[in-house]
C-alpha cells in the first residue's frame, strides 16, 4: 500500500493564507465549531497520532490508519517537514479530518491553521494557543494530568482536555476516578493508549482517545509494513464498535461546552 513522494516544500499558499487569518474578539457563548467538534470525537472516538521521520513515511501512516477504519489524523509538529507532511495527508484523504499536535507556541498553530489544520492538540495549557484557537474558531485541546490541571485547562477555554501521559497515572482506572467530580469534562487519554486498553479507557469515561506508539509499532513503521499497521488500526475499531450497546459511555452526559 506504501507509496512514494517527491520532497514537497511549504507553499506559498500557506503564507498568503497565514496573513489572511482573521482576529474576531472572544465569543462568551458556546458555538458551532465546539460542538461540532465533540461530536467529531464521539462518532469516530480514535484520533491516530502520527509523528515520522519523513514525509513519505508519515503518509504511509495515515494511509494505513485511514484503511483500517481511523478517520481522525493527528499530525505532530515535531515530525520531519509537518508542513509538507500536513499538505500531502489532506490531498490523500480528503474525507478524513486532519489536525495537529504537539504545538508549542502561537505562531506554530497560525502556520498550522494556515496550511489547513482542523484542530490542534498541545501536550501542555497555553493560554495564548487557547485564545488563538478559539479567535480562528479551531478545537483547540490543552494537556493536562492532575485534577486542578485538567479543571484549569478546561476553564481556560480548551475545547476539550488530554489527559498526558494516561499510562503515568494508572490508565483507565484514573480517569474513571476522575468522572465523579469532572464528568462534565470531554477527557481525551493519550500517551499510553494501546489497541488493548483503548475500549476500556472509553468504557471509563473518555470522549475519545489518541493512540500513536499503540498503533504505529516502530517495527513495522522501520520494515514498511503497512499492511500490518492497516490491520491493528482494523483490531482496535473492532474492539470499540464490538463493545455491548448496553454499554452507556459516561462521557455522552457531556452534551455541551460551558465556557466558550
Amino acid at each position: 500500500m506504501g507509496i512514494s513522494l517527491d520532497p514537497l516544500q511549504m507553499s506559498t499558499s500557506v503564507m498568503t493564507a497565514l496573513h489572511s487569518i482573521p482576529h474576531q474578539p472572544h465569543s462568551r457563548h458556546p458555538v458551532e465549531y465546539q460542538q461540532r467538534w465533540l461530536r467529531t470525537l464521539r462518532s469516530h472516538r480514535v484520533i491516530a497520532v502520527i509523528r515520522a521521520e519523513t514525509v513519505e513515511s508519515g503518509l504511509n501512516m495515515a494511509l494505513a490508519a485511514a484503511e483500517g477504519g481511523i478517520h481522525l489524523l493527528e499530525i505532530t509538529w515535531n515530525s520531519y517537514q509537518p508542513v509538507a507532511l500536513l499538505q500531502a495527508i489532506e490531498k490523500a484523504l480528503p474525507h478524513c479530518t486532519v489536525g495537529v499536535g504537539t504545538i508549542l507556541t502561537e505562531e506554530n498553530l497560525r502556520v498550522a491553521i494556515a496550511t489547513g489544520a482542523q484542530f490542534c492538540f498541545s501536550p501542555h495549557t497555553s493560554l495564548e494557543l487557547l485564545n488563538h484557537g478559539r479567535t480562528v474558531h479551531i478545537p483547540t485541546v490543552a494537556g493536562a494530568m492532575t485534577p486542578t490541571e485538567i479543571l484549569t485547562a478546561w476553564e481556560a477555554g480548551a475545547t476539550s482536555v488530554k489527559v498526558f501521559p494516561i499510562k503515568a497515572f494508572g490508565g483507565a482506572t484514573y480517569l474513571e476516578c476522575l468522572q465523579g467530580p469532572m464528568g462534565h469534562i470531554p477527557l481525551i487519554p493519550s500517551g499510553g493508549v494501546t489497541v488493548k486498553n483503548a475500549a476500556d479507557l472509553l468504557a471509563a469515561g473518555a470522549t475519545a482517545v489518541g493512540i500513536s506508539s499503540g498503533l504505529f509499532e516502530d517495527g513495522c513503521v522501520r520494515h514498511q509494513d503497512w499492511q500490518a499497521i492497516e490491520q491493528r488500526a482494523a483490531q482496535l475499531i473492532e474492539s470499540i464498535d464490538s463493545m455491548t450497546l448496553t454499554t452507556e459511555f459516561k462521557s455522552f452526559n457531556k452534551e455541551t461546552i460551558n465556557h466558550a
